[in-house]
C-alpha cells in the first residue's frame, strides 16, 4: 500500500515558498505522492445568497496543472489531482496538460476525475451542469486515445476531433484516470472505466457496499476487479496511533494507496503541517 498526503490547498494555497517546502518535506519523509484537489472559481457568498458550499471566492487553490509543472522540477514524488472536474474542462486541453504533467514527472502522474458539484463555477467555465455524468464519460475516452494514438478522428455526442493529436505524447500511454466516487452511479462509473477510484468514506459497512458496486460495475464489463486501485484518505486529528490503527484497516479493506489529509486540523503554517506529517511517517514507518 502506497502512502501520500493530500496538499492543503484552502490552507497553503496561497504561498509559493510553502508549496516548494511542503513537497520537497514530504518526499524527505518518505510519502510516496502528494494529491491534490480543483476548483477554478469560488461563488461569491455576497451574490449567492443563501450559499452553503463547502468553498467560495475566498477560499485559495492552486491550479493542479500548473502546480504540478512546479512540484516536477523539485521533487520525484507522484503527482495526483483527486480530483479534476472532468466535465467543466475541456477535453482535448486536459488531455494535453495531463500529458505535459506526465512528461515532466516522467510517468509519475494519475489523473483523478469527478464531476463536480458547484453549478456558478460551471456556468462561469461554460458548460453544461445537467449533462456531465454523460460527458464525462466521453470524455474519458476520448482522451485515452489522444494519449494512445498520433492522430485521431472522433465524433461524440459533447466533443469532435478531425485528424488532430497530441505532441509530444505522454510517458504513461494511457495515463492512468481515477474516479472521485460518492454515489452508485459514480461507483459503477468507476468499475466500467477507471484504474482506480477515490471512495468518500472511511473503512467500514458502507465502504463494502461501495467497493462490491465498483466491482460489479467492472466485472460486467469484462474486466478483471483485482485491477482497479483504491486510495483511501485518512484525516490528521493530531493522533498518531488513531492514523496508523486507519491505515491498517484500509489495507484490510483492500485498498492500494492511501492519503494523509491534515487540513482542518488548526494547523497554521507549512511548518505545523510537515510536523503532524512527521508524526504520522513515524506512525506509518516511513522513516524506518
Amino acid at each position: 500500500m502506497r502512502i501520500g498526503v493530500v496538499f492543503p490547498q484552502t490552507e497553503l494555497g496561497g504561498d509559493a515558498g510553502a508549496l516548494r517546502a511542503y513537497g520537497q518535506g514530504v518526499e524527505e519523509l518518505g510519502y510516496a505522492h502528494v494529491m491534490t484537489f480543483d476548483h477554478v472559481l469560488g461563488a461569491d457568498p455576497d451574490v449567492h445568497r443563501g450559499w452553503d458550499g463547502p468553498y467560495d471566492v475566498h477560499t485559495t487553490f492552486h491550479e493542479p496543472f500548473v502546480m504540478f509543472g512546479y512540484l516536477a522540477a523539485l521533487t520525484s514524488l507522484e503527482l495526483v489531482t483527486s480530483i479534476i472536474i472532468l466535465p467543466q474542462r475541456q477535453t482535448a486541453l486536459v488531455a494535453k496538460q495531463a500529458a505535459e504533467v506526465d512528461l515532466l514527472t516522467g510517468g509519475r502522474f494519475r489523473l483523478g476525475v469527478g464531476l463536480g458539484w458547484n453549478r456558478v463555477e460551471f456556468e462561469a467555465l461554460g458548460q453544461d451542469f445537467s449533462t456531465r455524468g454523460r460527458r464525462s464519460e466521453e470524455q474519458i475516452a476520448l482522451m485515452r486515445r489522444l494519449w494512445t494514438e498520433q492522430t485521431v478522428t472522433f465524433d461524440g455526442a459533447f466533443d469532435r476531433v478531425t485528424g488532430a493529436g497530441l505532441a509530444p505524447m505522454p510517458v504513461q500511454r494511457p495515463i492512468p484516470v481515477w474516479i472521485g466516487a460518492q454515489a452508485p452511479p459514480s461507483y459503477r462509473r468507476a468499475g466500467r472505466l477507471a484504474d482506480g477510484w477515490f471512495p468518500q468514506m472511511s473503512p467500514g459497512p458502507k465502504l463494502d457496499e461501495a467497493k462490491a458496486m465498483v466491482e460489479e460495475a467492472a466485472a460486467q464489463a469484462g474486466r478483471d476487479p483485482s485491477t482497479l486501485g483504491m486510495e483511501g484518505r485518512l484525516a490528521w486529528r493530531g493522533d498518531a496511533d488513531e492514523v496508523a490503527e486507519l491505515a491498517g484497516r484500509w489495507r484490510e479493506s483492500g485498498a492500494t494507496h492511501i492519503a494523509i489529509d491534515t487540513m482542518r486540523a488548526g494547523l497554521a503554517t507549512v511548518d505545523d503541517h510537515l510536523a503532524a506529517l512527521a508524526g504520522a511517517a513515524d506512525a506509518l514507518g516511513l522513516r524506518g
